[in-house]
């Protein structure tokens, strides 16, 4: 298993990590808790080290699942987790409201982006019970909101790190004007955004004109900010498994989203047809594929990969010994500029 920085933290991590959102089973149609406790070991056993939860996933139960997963094993993960989506808030962003079972416009729990610090000093103790340790190694602000200033978020973050209740400071959802805010107070190791084949727009010049900062991976790669991928098999519809047959239940996120229309299935089957070569070439799955590309990209140095059960794991974490070539490279990166780009949404 590759593994890379995370920043300037001194803290070395698989390149491949398992995210455990669908852990939390909400919005997921449920999740069985043992499968997902194998899942995690399995994952372990296979080199992955970086694992990336949040307080919000299933209202904490996908942290309750974690801590169970590696009580046993904590020094053999870099845990990492996240605060700044608070229920029912005094302050901060709304972005909608909830009851246990998912999103709901009546719900009696409303979320909210706020990242006060005496907010974050309480979701950090939270989250530390649930997840049965006394340290985070990577602690990150799930969303970013404008009543709270970020340089007094960052400051609780750096006290939290003197007070060794986290190891490393990350954002996610920022663009590099925030980044350069949180790098006035102290050292930022990591950034999570959205990327995939079909989410690019952390890429090509998209925050250029921005206090005239480059774009986003180039950014992070300048001022050694590692680069976290969420989503990067688009919730598994680029790993080859999601076919335009494919049925949904109404309780699963996908059954409502346009990009998982029979229509544009077909189109990523037809573009994942033209990497088979390539996985051909290096004996693996194209869910392995499309990962090693991922992490291949200038900037981007980590990929989260969610996975419900052992084997889909195992899968996962074969992708962090794959190295591309240039040739590879250049086949993949030509085939998604021609092709990809039409089906992003």
């Amino acid at each position: 298993m590759q593994t890379r920085p995370l920043g300037q933290s001194g803290i070395e991590a698989s390149v491949v990590a398992i995210g455990t959102w669908v852990m939390g089973g909400w919005m997921w149609g449920g999740a069985d808790e043992q499968d997902s406790i194998n899942a995690v070991h399995a994952a372990i056993d296979e080199g992955i080290s970086l694992l990336d939860t949040a307080p919000i996933y299933g209202f904490g139960h996908s942290e309750i699942v974690v801590g169970k997963a590696i009580k046993d094993r904590r020094d053999k993960v870099v845990l990492a987790t996240k605060c700044g989506m608070v229920i029912n808030a005094p302050g901060g962003r709304s972005v909608g409201r909830s009851t246990a079972a998912g999103p709901s416009e009546n719900g009696h729990l409303e979320i909210k982006i706020y990242n006060h610090p005496e907010s974050i000093r309480d979701e950090v103790e939270l989250s530390l019970k649930r997840l049965q340790t006394d340290y985070i190694d990577l602690y990150q602000t799930h969303w970013q909101e404008e009543d709270t200033p970020i340089e007094e978020t960052m400051g609780e973050l750096v006290r939290l790190k003197e007070e060794g209740k986290i190891r490393a400071i990350g954002v996610c959802n920022a663009t590099p004007g925030i980044m350069d805010r949180y790098r006035s107070v102290g050292p930022l190791d990591t950034d999570q955004e959205q990327y995939s084949m079909i989410h690019r727009k952390m890429e090509g010049g998209s925050f250029q004109g921005e206090d005239g900062l480059p774009d986003q991976m180039e950014y992070c790669a300048e001022n050694n900010v590692a680069m976290l991928a969420y989503s990067p098999l688009v919730l598994g519809l680029l790993t080859g498994k999601v076919g335009p047959d494919r049925e949904f239940p109404e309780s699963d996120l996908r059954s409502k989203q346009k990009r998982f229309s029979r229509a544009n299935r077909q189109k990523i089957a037809d573009l994942l047809g033209q990497f088979q070569p390539v996985a051909d070439k290096h004996g693996c799955t194209m869910a392995q594929l499309v990962i090693a590309w991922t992490v291949s990209q200038r900037g981007m140095t980590h990929a989260l990969v969610g996975a419900r059960t052992p084997e889909q794991a195992r899968d996962n974490a074969g992708a962090g010994r794959i190295v591309l070539d240039d040739e590879d490279l250049g086949l993949m990166n030509g085939l998604v500029r021609s092709d990809a780009t039409a089906l992003e949404m």
